[in-house]
């Protein structure tokens, strides 16, 4: 049975009923980053650089906090507001944009070789992001957990991707046509807030999705319904955000959403046993069966 089957309707599901909590989160920080790059630009070709530089790591903050906020309401309810989750999603910036910009050189160099290999790295790196904010791995270690993860599922994975490929360039050209009569300048800075406003949400929801998705899929879990988990109300075992065949608790509780399937809440880093981030969900162990 495929895992990620129904996975597109789930991230809409979730784009549709917090949007306004994702869509704010992206705004706000793709915002603050335009303006302050417009301001550095006017500080001539130093100013241009810098102002890229903001631009970069203001991409690496939405992945980090957008994944951060699908993470916080699978349990069916904003537990983080804006400021709340900017902030879970701080400490995370730089092994995102190392793994990020380390994964950016080597998809380029392998679809300019003989495309092939590009497109493989895409697909065993999908979720290298979620490992990271999820699971707190290091920026190396996500790699070889997101390629644990995809393993025995790359075709369900590289397929997902093409759709969501698909979608974005659709809302793109919408986005450019709506826009066409303002001034190329001033078209190219709102295109880029809006754009990444509307579309970050939703590709954060589906890559968190699959992430969670394939977790399920190496445990042993069984189908997840609408909202991520076999059915039942949030809060009630086995429903939504909770590992299957737990009941509902708060993160760090037995069975609290954010838990391992099969382990109780714990200590995040400590050694007791079922802390929230164990060893072997780091550097590419297998999940908890």
């Amino acid at each position: 049975m495929n895992p990620l089957s129904g996975v597109l309707g789930e991230a809409w599901k979730i784009y549709r009923s917090y949007a306004a909590h994702l869509l704010s989160i992206a705004f706000v920080i793709y915002l603050v980053a335009a303006i302050i790059t417009a301001l550095l630009s006017l500080a001539g070709v130093f100013g241009s650089l810098l102002g890229t530089i903001v631009e970069l790591v203001a991409a690496f903050l939405v992945q980090a906090a957008l994944v951060k906020a699908i993470q916080d309401v699978r349990d069916g309810r904003v537990d983080l507001n804006l400021g709340e989750t900017v902030s879970a999603a701080m400490p995370y910036i730089l092994p995102v944009a190392g793994a990020s910009i380390l994964a950016g050189i080597a998809i380029t160099i392998g679809l300019i070789l003989i495309i092939v290999p590009g497109l493989i790295l895409i697909t065993i790196w999908a979720v290298i992001v979620p490992a990271i904010v999820i699971e707190r791995s290091g920026a190396l270690a996500s790699f070889g957990r997101s390629r644990e993860l995809v393993r025995g599922h790359g075709w369900q994975v590289f397929g997902t991707l093409v759709l969501v490929f698909l979608i974005l360039i659709v809302v793109d050209i919408v986005i450019g046509l709506i826009l066409l009569a303002l001034p190329l300048a001033l078209r190219t800075g709102i295109s880029s807030v809006v754009s990444g406003t509307l579309v970050a949400p939703f590709l954060a929801a589906v890559v968190t999705l699959i992430y969670y998705r394939l977790v399920d899929a190496h445990s042993g879990a069984g189908p997840a319904d609408a909202y991520g988990q076999p059915g039942g109300p949030p809060g009630q075992p086995g429903s939504y955000g909770q590992p299957p065949g737990q009941p509902g608790g708060t993160p760090g509780q037995p069975g609290g959403y954010g838990q391992p399937p099969g382990q109780p809440g714990g200590d995040p880093g400590g050694g007791n046993p079922g802390g929230t981030t164990p060893p072997d969900y780091r550097g590419g162990g297998s999940p908890p069966a």
